[in-house]
């Protein structure tokens, strides 16, 4: 048995372009261009038909993976906020009518329950907007009637959450700009502050000024705890989580910071005293230990000291904001800070760096994990 260590340098730029054989890096940095891809599709007239609409509801029926975690942070993030009930479904709900608006959500467009979805809705007068191929029977049930915010730039299922925000986000600003516009950014504005993020974990930045590189080598290793401060930062936690998962990087998990904070205390803080992986025989020396655990808290940035307090208790932790100036326990046990860049950004933009940070970070792991 051998420690782990990485078989790339996070510092060898050529070494990591060459091993991206299958692009995840190039995916993971494209959230920036999906944004604008969605902004071109607004100025372009795309929802002109719900300008003003002051709806009912608006009821976000959603597919699998990225679209369904993107309904869900775009109704905790501005459902609360605004003058428009925004509804999460399955389905176009049997109460749905003429009043309504619909967006129906997924990157499937042969999924038999969105497909009805639109149908349903169509049937029942309500403004139908499709955020999904515009082919096969999702094309024919929409039939010239929908609205559509087909996908302009491709990018594998793990990477379109931030697609799926934008079109949501791009929705609720057509059918009630007036109340939308002090919480809603614009969608340009979202994109260059995403695609300056993705500067920023550009492979040729070292380890120490690259945020998305320092968090994979923080996580390498280890057993990982992705938590959020609120529900808008759990849910991107999850989203993390399902990235390193689907990229193959690691599996980690994803909970609430009060479960985290209670549980992970169980867990032994590190490696075993005087435990060599080379010498180690597990008939004479019992089961190998287990790697440290490591909770990775995502926090907005007004919210930070208040969480670092909240995590002091725990052996091994940081918090990480979207300045990039994360917090870790050093070896004296006090906080370690790396400047970033000063600005007030509003939450949203805030959710949306930290989107793509992860998603880099899922990269960089993977590939000095060797897959």
């Amino acid at each position: 048995m051998t420690a782990p260590s990485s078989l790339l340098d996070l510092d060898d730029v050529d070494a990591l372009l060459a091993a991206d054989v299958d692009g995840t890096l190039r995916f993971a940095a494209l959230g920036g261009a999906q944004i604008r891809a969605t902004a071109a599709a607004v100025h372009e007239n795309a929802l002109a038909r719900l300008h003003g609409m002051q709806p009912r509801s608006v009821v976000l029926v959603s597919g699998e993976g990225s679209a369904s975690r993107a309904a869900e942070l775009t109704q905790a993030a501005v459902g609360s906020r605004i003058g428009v009930p925004v509804l999460g479904a399955v389905g176009t709900p049997p109460w749905v009518g003429p009043l309504d608006v619909v967006v129906v959500a997924g990157d499937d467009a042969g999924d038999p329950r969105l497909v009805e979805s639109v149908d349903s809705a169509l049937r029942r007068g309500a403004e139908v907007v499709v955020v999904a191929p515009d082919e096969g029977p999702m094309r024919a049930a929409g039939a010239g009637r929908a609205l559509l915010l087909p996908p302009r730039v491709a990018v594998p299922g793990q990477h379109g959450l931030l697609r799926y925000l934008a079109a949501f986000l791009a929705v609720l600003v057509a059918v009630d700009a007036e109340r939308t516009a002090k919480i809603v950014p614009d969608l340009d504005r979202l994109a260059d502050v995403v695609d300056a993020e993705a500067v920023r974990d550009h492979p040729s930045n070292e380890v120490f000024h690259n945020p998305a590189k320092s968090l994979a080598a923080r996580m390498q290793g280890r057993r990982v705890v992705l938590t959020g401060d609120s529900r808008t930062t759990a849910l991107v936690a999850r989203h993390g989580s399902e990235a390193l998962l689907r990229v193959g990087a690691d599996v980690a998990a994803a909970t609430d910071l009060p479960d985290a904070v209670s549980g992970v205390r169980r867990f032994p803080s590190g490696t075993a005293a005087g435990y060599d992986p080379f010498f180690h025989d597990e008939e004479l020396d019992g089961p190998a230990p287990a790697a440290a655990v490591r909770v990775v808290v995502l926090a907005l940035e007004e919210n930070r000291a208040l969480v670092e307090r909240r995590v002091a208790a725990l052996p091994d932790a940081d918090v990480v904001v979207a300045d990039g100036s994360e917090s870790a326990p050093d070896l004296a046990g006090s906080a370690s800070r790396s400047p970033g860049p000063g600005g007030t950004r509003t939450d949203l933009e805030q959710l949306a760096i930290l989107v793509g940070r992860l998603e880099m970070s899922a990269a960089y792991l993977r590939l000095i994990g060797g897959n």
